[in-house]
């Protein structure tokens, strides 16, 4: 699957006025990670299992 293809959500905790926005797409393999400013740059793509204990740990500071 093609980055063009992924279907990208806003997290939750983006910023309401439209910056500071970090988007995800969810894969069978995969999480991916861009920032919505800069959508031409590849980003970041995750394990799913890292993506979990990630959100775990930032939620739990």
């Amino acid at each position: 699957m093609s980055r063009a293809e992924l279907t990208w959500c806003k997290s939750s905790y983006s910023g309401s006025q439209g910056d500071d926005c970090v988007e995800v797409a969810v894969t069978e393999g995969a999480v991916h990670v861009r920032d919505s400013k800069d959508t031409a740059r590849p980003g970041l793509a995750v394990s799913r299992d890292g993506w979990a204990q990630f959100v775990r740990f930032a939620t739990h500071r």
